[in-house]
């Protein structure tokens, strides 16, 4: 089973969400940004390397808030850690999404996300976890 972390960075009662590009597995589905756990590297270590990697951004992560494991049709299945990220250093730049978005949680439910995020997607907009 894949090991996936990923990052609920919060601005303004806002979060950001990242479409992936055409060219990556599931194009132009919404995620949080996040990745792969490498062999050996602790889950916080790779949420801060994954998030420097793909936004430029030094975080500061917080506690886990959610884990779903999840199955996809095709056999993948995957457990993904959500990590609170409430500050960061550096300036913010999209280095490999189609587009990148600050959402209220309420409005999530209208991006085409990935079936795996979907869950904390839900739980997002109906309030269950705050801003």
């Amino acid at each position: 089973m894949k090991q996936v972390v990923a990052a609920l960075i919060w601005q303004d009662g806002t979060v950001l969400v990242c479409q992936r590009t055409r060219h990556q597995t599931m194009p132009l589905k919404w995620e949080f940004p996040g990745g792969k756990i490498e062999e050996g590297e602790q889950p916080r270590d790779a949420m801060r390397r994954e998030l420097e990697e793909e936004l430029g951004i030094n975080a500061v992560v917080g506690d886990e808030v959610a884990r779903f494991r999840h199955q996809y049709p095709n056999g993948g299945a995957v457990e993904l850690r959500f990590y609170d990220v409430r500050q960061y250093s550096g300036e913010l730049e999209n280095r490999i999404f189609k587009d990148v978005r600050w959402a209220k949680p309420a409005e999530l439910p209208s991006y085409d996300f990935l079936e795996a995020d979907r869950k904390l997607v839900q739980d997002l907009a109906a309030g269950k976890l705050a801003p």
